[in-house]
């Protein structure tokens, strides 16, 4: 299981796990565009590279994930699946999808933001827990 739905009153929260923190953020992004179109219905067939920087996890997490939703937004673009590398304080991403098709990716939510509030992460479990503004 990549991730798992936590219950929160108004918005998303993600609890995700993985064998390292690097599958960690990749989990969290691959939760975050799960929340907003079907990555089931999203061909791999365009890879984009980015990288942030962050003083700590939390920090690192939330530019990381603004970054994912910024291209979803800015370049209508529909992820399916994520490779993560966190050296020192830059987290190095690829992510693979395709432009956006509402006739085919089943729009769903739409997430206006990745929030602190209740933000965790924990590198020795690993796991981290993230909300999205929906």
């Amino acid at each position: 299981m990549r991730y798992e739905l936590l219950e929160h009153t108004a918005d998303v929260m993600v609890r995700c796990t993985g064998a390292t923190l690097d599958v960690c953020f990749a989990n969290a992004a691959y939760a975050l565009s799960d929340q907003t179109v079907d990555p089931s219905a999203v061909e791999r067939k365009e890879m984009k590279e980015f990288s942030v920087t962050g003083a700590d996890d939390e920090t690192r997490l939330y530019n990381f994930l603004s970054e994912v939703l910024f291209i979803e937004e800015a370049e209508v673009f529909a992820f399916a699946d994520f490779e993560v590398s966190i050296d020192g304080d830059t987290v190095t991403a690829r992510g693979w999808g395709e432009p956006l098709d509402l006739s085919r990716h089943h729009p769903k939510t739409e997430v206006k933001a990745i929030t602190y509030h209740m933000m965790h992460v924990d590198p020795s479990v690993p796991e981290l827990t993230v909300v999205f503004d929906v």
